[in-house]
């Protein structure tokens, strides 16, 4: 695995979000075929993602061409939920200055179930939760915790570098 980067060939599930922040119409990942996709899963009382995911996601979204990169985050909610309400996340997102899209994770229709849909989907194991998804709409890295910002920087250009290798060879058209 060079810089963290899996063989392609594991399709990124659709992302089951019950409202959108940041955008002017609601993110489907289908839409963003053609670019790599870095998706930050976060919730707003997460030490972790405040200090360290959410200024990463900053710097990945000032760092990349958007042609080349989407930086998406998703508020995923599975403990406090209370005090997580879209009200508080808007806020959460002036105040902080986070202007990426950023989805809020669908509760399960199961009430006894308390990680959200797109959390479950995934496999994610808590927050901050960071997914690399190819130009083609696969799996290359999914991480917990915090990441380097150099080697996920390295990843990232891996990934606009291997679809640029690609297109170049035939087999791709960023349609």
């Amino acid at each position: 695995m060079r810089f963290g980067i899996g063989p392609p060939g594991r399709p990124a599930p659709a992302w089951t979000t019950a409202e959108w922040f940041n955008t002017g119409a609601p993110l489907k990942l289908a839409d963003l075929r053609g670019r790599v996709v870095v998706l930050h899963a976060f919730q707003m009382l997460c030490p972790g993602c405040v200090q360290h995911a959410l200024p990463q996601a900053q710097r990945i979204q000032a760092m990349f061409a958007p042609q080349d990169v989407a930086v998406i985050g998703l508020h995923t909610v599975f403990e406090h939920h209370a005090a997580m309400t879209p009200v508080s996340l808007q806020a959460f997102l002036h105040e902080y200055r986070i202007t990426c899209p950023v989805g809020v994770d669908a509760p399960s229709a199961d009430a006894r179930q308390p990680i959200p849909v797109t959390m479950q989907a995934y496999r994610m194991q808590g927050t901050p939760s960071l997914v690399l998804i190819d130009r083609h709409g696969d799996i290359r890295r999914h991480a917990f915790g915090v990441e380097d910002d150099l080697a996920l920087g390295a990843a990232i250009a891996t990934l606009i570098a291997e679809g640029a290798r690609t297109a170049a060879q035939g087999r791709w058209s960023p349609a």
